[in-house]
C-alpha cells in the first residue's frame, strides 16, 4: 500500500512532542460506565473485559499500552468517540491491569497474543458481531500487529486493525526510552512495573525472580532481563525483543491494517517506521504525521471531541467495512 500523506496539522502548541504526549493524561477528564465481563484463560487465570455498547453490529477491541487499562485517557477518548458514531467497543485490561492482580506469576508482555486470541473467541462464541476490528495503542499496537501477522486463519469477522504509536522494534524502542529526554516517562513506567513485581515476590515467595535485580533495574533492558525474560521463558531481554517485535510479523499481515506513528514520537526508534515494508505491502497502510507525540495527536485545548486520531480511526473503519 502507498505511504499515506497525513492530514494531521496541529496548532503550534501541539507541535511540542512532550506537551502533545501528556495532554490527554493530565488535562482531559471523563469516564465510561463500562459493563465488565471476567473470562477465564486456559492457564487458570482471568481477563477483565470492559464493554461500552450502543447496539451495533461492529465491535472495536481496544488494547491499551504499557501499564495502562480501560481507564487510560486515550482509551476512554476513543471509546466515547466511536460510541458516538454507533460503534460498540470492548476495552481490554491486560492481566494485572484491571485493578486486581492476576493469579499467575506472569501477567502480560509486549508480544503476548494468546490472550487476544482468547478474547476474540469469547466474543465470537457469545455475541453476533459481523465486523470486528482490533485497535492497539503503543504496546497494544505491537500486540495487534503481531497477532495480525502471526495468526493463521484469522476469523472472517475480523476485518482489519489499527495500531497507534507502535514500538514495532522493541529493542529500538527500549533504547529510545533510555534517552535523557524520556527519563520522566521511563521512571514512571519502571516505578509501576517494579511495584507489581515486588508484589509478585510476596505472593509467590518461592519463585525465580531476584529482588535485588528488580530494584536495581534502571531501564527496560535491565527490567526485562530481571523479570520479563525469566517469567516468560525467554533467554534474556534481547531474545524477548527479537521474538516479540511486530516488525518481524508485519510482512505476513493479510487483512487491511493501518499503522500511525508520528515522526516526533520520542518513544520510537528509527526502525519503528517500516517504510520499505509498507511500500510493497498489499494490506499495510503507513501514516507518519510530522507531529503527534506518543499517543497524542491532539487538535485543540479543552475540546473533548476534536481529536484527530479518533476521527482517523473511524474513517479507516468505515473504509474497510463498507
Amino acid at each position: 500500500m502507498p505511504i499515506i500523506k497525513s492530514s494531521y496539522t496541529p496548532p503550534f502548541y501541539f507541535k511540542n512532542t512532550h506537551f502533545n504526549t501528556i495532554y490527554k493524561t493530565l488535562f482531559i477528564k471523563g469516564q465510561i460506565a463500562y459493563r465488565r465481563e471476567r473470562i477465564p484463560t486456559p492457564d487458570n487465570d482471568f481477563l477483565d473485559l470492559d464493554f461500552s455498547t450502543v447496539g451495533s453490529k461492529t465491535l472495536v477491541i481496544a488494547l491499551h499500552g504499557l501499564e495502562g487499562s480501560s481507564q487510560s485517557k486515550y482509551i476512554v477518548s476513543v471509546v466515547n468517540y466511536l460510541n458516538s458514531k454507533a460503534i460498540d467497543c470492548l476495552a481490554v485490561n491486560f492481566r494485572g491491569c484491571s485493578g486486581e492482580d492476576n493469579l499467575n506469576l506472569y501477567s502480560y508482555n509486549s508480544g503476548k497474543t494468546d490472550d487476544v486470541n482468547a478474547i476474540i473467541h469469547h466474543v465470537l462464541n457469545k455475541y453476533s458481531y459481523t465486523n470486528i476490528l482490533l485497535l492497539g495503542y503503543s504496546m497494544g499496537g505491537n500486540i495487534t500487529l503481531k497477532y495480525m501477522g502471526e495468526t493463521h486463519n484469522i476469523p472472517s469477522e475480523i476485518k482489519g486493525a489499527v495500531a497507534i504509536s507502535t514500538p514495532c522494534n522493541l529493542e529500538g524502542s527500549s533504547l529510545a526510552l533510555s534517552k535523557w529526554e524520556n527519563r520522566i516517562y521511563l521512571k514512571r513506567f519502571l516505578r509501576s512495573l517494579k511495584s507489581k513485581s515486588l508484589q509478585k515476590l510476596k505472593k509467590f515467595p518461592h519463585n525465580i525472580l531476584n529482588k535485588e535485580a528488580i530494584l536495581k533495574a534502571n531501564n527496560f533492558m535491565e527490567f526485562d532481563n530481571a523479570v520479563t525474560a525469566p517469567v516468560f521463558g525467554f533467554k534474556n531481554a534481547q531474545d524477548y525483543y527479537a521474538q516479540s517485535s511486530s516488525i518481524h510479523f508485519i510482512p505476513t499481515i493479510q487483512k487491511p491494517t493501518l499503522l500511525i506513528n508520528a515522526l516526533d514520537d520520542t518513544f520510537l526508534s528509527e526502525n519503528c517506521y517500516p517504510f520499505a515494508l509498507a511500500n510493497k505491502h498489499p494490506y499495510l497502510s503507513l501514516e507518519t504525521p510530522t507531529y503527534g507525540g506518543h499517543v497524542g495527536f491532539n487538535t485543540a485545548l479543552g475540546k473533548t471531541k476534536l481529536y484527530w486520531s479518533e476521527h482517523r480511526i473511524f474513517e479507516f473503519i468505515q473504509h474497510i467495512i463498507s
